[in-house]
């Protein structure tokens, strides 16, 4: 039998390639390989769980032998990969050896984490996958009180969710803003005052020091002098693309695996895509990149090398308490930003010299106009 096409990770990246590529290849072995337990699900929806009350099994879509049986495809659950031969073609499990035609590496990024001080470290719970979900559900089962380490974009996520399933949420992050690495400071106003709205309290410039156990739950210890009672903790400081094992098999790596526009590595026969690639000096840990590099992927690994194109790709955040949809300005472009609007719905453009819309920030009722903006908008990657 001819050496499979091997997938490494069955998240969003790992399955969406492999629908992708059975729909022009129905006949090529197919493995995937996965450490975690295989199902498959929609990781953006971690963030609606407890708003939705739903547990881990409720955001699963498919089980992993469906998804075998789906894709014509081998599924291997709970497997980690030891290394990477690319010079022979061949991936260990351990001391088995596992021949492929083509494989590419979809595994994502894994969670930032810091080190803390304290007896409590043990109940910072990250939530990157429907494992960790299921895990932090169960912490937080018969609790109320919940330190959110980190503002971005899935600490605010998770804020608005938590809050929406009954839960009292403080926030912790060593910056000025929400966001800041994405928002224009207007808008990260209207989206805290937003999130404030509803409960939420943010502590913006101090970092978690230390974390106590205590008779009715934790104390966490911040670097100001702030001691904020909780009962459990989530670590949404950020993500990491994961690079190791491609590191150590020599392929290229930079913030990310390095890919050219054909989801290429540096080695033959070895792709890049989803979370843990950085496609073309672009890493963007966002569905509609990964959704393009699929289709793109797929055509190439059936035989018709496609290069991967990138039009405006807007970002949609889940914060229903102040509806939110960003896109940022393509990377070395220099615009000037404008704000219209007031309260909860603020409109932040972002113009080059000659006129040229680059980039916004568009909050509350604001969001109607993102489809005519997105009209005006230059591509990411063309």
């Amino acid at each position: 039998m001819s050496a499979p096409v091997v997938i490494i990770g069955t998240g969003l990246a790992g399955y969406n390639l492999a629908r992708e590529f059975r729909k022009l290849d129905s006949e090529t072995p197919l493995l995937l390989i996965t450490a975690d337990d295989g199902r498959s699900y929609s990781k953006p929806m971690l963030s609606t769980g407890f708003g939705k009350n739903k547990d881990a099994d409720g955001l699963s879509m498919a089980e992993p032998g469906a998804m075998a049986e789906q894709l014509n495809a081998e599924v291997r659950t709970h497997t980690r990969i030891s290394g990477i031969d690319a010079g022979h073609k061949r991936l260990w499990i351990g001391e088995e050896a596992v021949p492929y035609r083509d494989l590419i590496l979809a595994w994502g990024a894994e969670t930032v984490r810091v080190p803390i001080e304290g007896d409590g470290a043990d109940r910072v719970f990250p939530i990157n996958d429907l494992e960790d979900y299921a895990r932090f559900r169960a912490a937080a089962a018969g609790k109320r009180r919940v330190l959110l380490l980190g503002a971005g974009l899935i600490g605010c996520e998770f804020a608005n969710d938590l809050i929406l399933g009954g839960y009292e949420v403080q926030l912790v992050a060593p910056c000025e803003q929400v966001m800041p690495m994405l928002l224009h400071p207007a808008a990260a106003a209207a989206v805290q005052a937003g999130l404030e709205s509803i409960g939420a309290k943010f502590h913006l410039g101090p970092v978690l020091t230390r974390l106590q156990k205590v008779a009715d739950g934790l104390e966490a210890h911040l670097s100001d002098g702030q001691v904020i009672p909780c009962d459990v903790v989530v670590s949404a400081i950020g993500l990491r693309p994961r690079i190791d094992l491609a590191a150590a098999a020599g392929v290229q790596v930079n913030r990310g695996v390095v890919v050219d526009r054909y989801l290429k590595t540096s080695h033959a026969n070895i792709f890049a895509l989803g979370d843990c690639a950085e496609v073309d000096g672009l890493n963007l840990l966002y569905v509609m990149p990964l959704m393009s590099c699929a289709r793109a992927l797929a055509q190439t690994l059936a035989g018709n090398p496609t290069a991967v194109n990138y039009g405006p790709m807007p970002i949609t955040v889940k914060t229903p308490v102040c509806p939110l949809v960003v896109s940022p300005p393509p990377r070395g472009s220099e615009g000037v930003w404008s704000v219209e609007g007031r309260g909860a719905d603020i409109k932040v453009l972002c113009h080059s010299a000659d006129g040229q819309l680059l980039g916004y920030a568009l909050t509350g009722a604001a969001v109607m106009e993102k489809l005519a903006l997105n009209k005006q908008l230059p591509p990411l990657l063309a």
